[in-house]
């Protein structure tokens, strides 16, 4: 048994394919691609695929990474890069591969933070934006409701950045959030506190930190 870690890019094509389903998508890519994917023992055997970090439905990333195990001990990461673009998957773009120890901890372990960037699609006033950023920064505490349960969101905020941009050019807003288990932040949540509609905003995944 092999374990490769793929970084990769989550385009338009799958821009709205959950979770869940992202797992049947790399399932079945693998297969497609003539690759012998190890599954877990057990009643319900899975196949061996897991994902640094979920991503919210309707956001594009550029920073996706997820790990399979293959039961095949002859390929390497070229041979596993030439398998998977020459039988491309619409909305992924496979961008680096690397040969992973057995025993590496869980990639979900691991995050600790990721960043985003924010396109503004109209001018849904805008111009409160720098002062509410400010508002955010400095809070103490930003109680929210999220399932029926309130939390704070302002330890889950590390880093609002606003770029203006040119004379005719929207602002774009970068963040950096917690991604640990059980405090995770979402941008939605981040735009919501700042009066910004996240339906009138494109949403991107730049980065996924680990832990040193």
């Amino acid at each position: 048994m092999q374990r490769f870690r793929i970084e990769y890019s989550k385009k338009e094509a799958l821009r709205y394919t959950g979770n869940l389903d992202m797992q049947k998508v790399w399932e079945r890519y693998l297969r497609r691609s003539s690759l012998v994917v190890a599954y877990s023992q057990g009643f319900h055997p899975q196949a061996k695929i897991q994902q640094a970090c979920p991503l919210p439905l309707g956001y594009l990333s550029n920073a996706e990474i997820v790990d399979i195990w293959l039961d095949d001990d002859r390929i390497d990461p070229q041979g596993l890069f030439r398998a998977l673009t020459t039988a491309p998957q619409p909305g992924i773009e496979i961008k680096a591969i690397t040969a992973m120890p057995l025993n590496d901890p869980a990639l979900q372990s691991r995050v600790v933070a990721a960043s985003y960037n924010v396109e503004f699609l109209d001018d849904q006033s805008l111009r409160d934006l720098p002062s509410g950023i400010q508002r955010v920064l400095t809070a103490i505490s930003l109680i929210r409701q999220r399932r029926m349960k309130n939390y704070d969101l302002r330890p889950l905020i590390e880093e609002l950045v606003l770029d203006i941009g040119g004379l005719s050019q929207l602002p774009m807003l970068a963040m950096r959030l917690s991604a640990r288990e059980g405090a995770t932040g979402r941008p939605e949540e981040v735009l919501l506190e700042l009066g910004q509609d996240p339906a009138r905003a494109r949403i991107t995944r730049t980065a996924l930190i680990f832990k040193p």
